[in-house]
């Protein structure tokens, strides 16, 4: 079974190709991080129309990549929620005209359940529902969400921990505008963190070193696995302040590259230090079998590198292309829907506050 998804839930045009759910004929993205950019973020309206002009050429290099025609294609999924309200109407309204005119499926799906079926397309041999097998521990880290996610079971999932302000991305976003770094501020702090080694630190004062030296704080929310990001963001705010980094940085000054170096390190570290102990601890007392990682954050290579060091239990890890808004994870997502029976009609409309996993008190207060 061939289907086609399309994810513009935020600033990616975004078609993949799947073939029963597993096997990825095609997975094709147009960024639109050089637009954004010079804006430190995304611009709700320039995304909506640029998803409008990228569209078709995405389209037509999917289906040419996959080495099929529309014909061929089985069922339409598309991404109509969560996200950005004109985003997501470009993606769905291209869904309804494909399955209309090709007589076809149309499978809406959440976007944060795309982002761990991702793990069903990067897993070789038996999918995870197999091995490791359920239940499974889920980190979803992508755009404004951080979610611990309990799947018991193709589509049974319980939501046990999320972010109480910032989202791990947009705490990564707004550090990386402290720093005077690009936009999206991930890629860009790892970047800088990685280059630290290398560079001259003999130039700084002592109080300098002893400022940059100090740990940033972690919210550990003790009793929760809650996460709360807003903390180490200000404190963040305040370190490159009183090293001069912020409002109004010397970018030739002595030691500059150091400094902005040195704080993206402290700050990935504190973001990563409390994903990864949250994590673990979730799988603990849930008893999962196994871990799965998805959304753009769980690109990050330091995170990676911690949750494989650091578990007893085998992690699926999508490749950094499959952790991104993609459209091959939303083709993944909706072959499973499909077989549970799950498929919309031309009434699908987008809902940009779509909520993803049951709470997990509400579900015991259900005597679920």
């Amino acid at each position: 079974m061939l289907i086609l998804g399309i994810e513009t839930s935020c600033d990616e045009t975004a078609v993949g190709i799947v073939e029963d759910g597993r096997v990825l004929r095609a997975n094709v993205m147009a960024s639109q991080a050089a637009i954004h950019s010079p804006y430190g973020g995304v611009v709700p309206e320039l995304a909506s129309r640029q998803h409008i002009r990228d569209m078709q050429p995405t389209l037509e290099r999917a289906l040419a990549d996959a080495e099929i025609t529309l014909g061929q294609v089985d069922a339409v999924a598309v991404t109509h929620g969560p996200g950005l309200a004109g985003a997501l109407i470009s993606g769905v309204n291209t869904a309804k005209a494909l399955s209309l005119t090709l007589d076809v499926p149309l499978i809406g799906v959440n976007h944060l359940e795309g982002h761990i079926y991702a793990a069903w397309l990067a897993a070789q041999g038996a999918s995870p529902a197999d091995e490791p097998g359920f239940p499974l521990a889920c980190l979803v880290a992508s755009g404004g969400h951080t979610d611990l996610i309990l799947m018991e079971g193709h589509g049974s999932y319980r939501l046990v921990g999320r972010t109480r302000d910032d989202a791990a991305g947009e705490a990564f976003d707004k550090a990386a505008r402290v720093l005077g770094l690009g936009f999206p501020g991930g890629p860009e702090i790892q970047k800088v963190a990685e280059s630290l080694e290398r560079l001259e630190r003999d130039v700084l004062t002592d109080d300098d070193l002893e400022q940059l030296a100090a740990p940033l704080p972690r919210a550990w929310m003790r009793g929760t696995l809650d996460f709360s990001f807003s903390g180490v963001k200000t404190a963040l705010l305040h370190r490159a302040q009183r090293t001069g980094l912020y409002p109004d940085p010397e970018p030739d000054g002595a030691g500059h590259d150091f400094m902005v170096a040195s704080l993206a390190a402290g700050f990935q570290e504190s973001v990563v230090d409390v994903l990864t102990a949250k994590l673990l601890d979730m799988a603990q007392r849930y008893g999962a079998r196994g871990l799965v990682l998805g959304g753009g954050v769980t690109a990050n290579a330091r995170l990676r590198q911690r949750v494989l060091a650091e578990s007893a239990l085998p992690a699926v890890i999508p490749p950094p292309v499959l952790c991104t808004d993609n459209g091959a994870m939303i083709a993944a997502s909706a072959y499973y829907q499909y077989q549970r029976g799950q498929v919309d009609d031309l009434s699908l409309d987008v809902d940009p506050s779509l909520p993803f996993g049951a709470p997990l008190a509400e579900a015991m207060a259900a005597g679920e």
